[in-house]
């Protein structure tokens, strides 16, 4: 019996990161799937989120009832900043490009975006201060100078480290949303 689902004969990759034909287009959603190293760390957080509620749990069977709360409140916190992590990235819709942080989340709407294309640049790493020479997604805004604008996306992120593919089908998506939506 074959099991077409498991088999390596087609790309799974490609299928599931297209749109439906049934998806509403004035709904957000992200144009690529988080990146591996992104789903691992919420899953560590998560694994200690855990581990810290187990140990809110033990701290409540013994009596001390205002440690325990601590605990419960700090694995609760834990549990939100996994998840925040998961949202983060950029997010299209016919309304316009959402830039979802981990602390701040911005809209801008197609009318103020005049270009968004991919160009090749000194990148940060991870996002700490080092960096390092790969491909960005530059977005170029009315209101300021390209110069001032961060990247939307990035080859050295936690979504694109070493999937130079992903990044290059994420960025058309996003390119091809400006195009169509926005001025582009």
């Amino acid at each position: 019996m074959p099991l077409p689902f498991l088999t390596a004969d087609r790309s799974f990759e490609t299928a599931a990161e297209s749109a439906l034909p049934h998806d509403d287009p004035d709904r957000w959603r992200r144009p690529y799937r988080p990146g591996p190293w992104r789903v691992g760390a919420a899953a560590l957080w998560l694994l200690l989120a855990s581990f810290v509620l187990f140990g809110a749990v033990l701290t409540a069977l013994t009596g001390s009832v205002p440690t325990a709360a601590a605990l419960l409140v700090t694995g609760l916190l834990i549990i939100a900043g996994a998840l925040r992590l998961l949202r983060m990235g950029v997010w299209v819709s016919r309304r316009g490009l959402r830039r979802t942080g981990f602390l701040l989340t911005r809209t801008l709407p197609w009318e103020r975006v005049v270009s968004v294309r991919t160009v090749q640049r000194p990148v940060r790493w991870l996002g700490l201060p080092r960096t390092v020479q790969g491909q960005a997604l530059a977005l170029v805004r009315t209101d300021l100078p390209p110069d001032d604008t961060p990247p939307l996306l990035t080859t050295h992120t936690l979504d694109f480290l070493g999937r130079p593919m992903a990044f290059d089908r994420a960025a058309d998506t996003v390119e091809a949303w400006a195009a169509e939506c926005g001025r582009g």
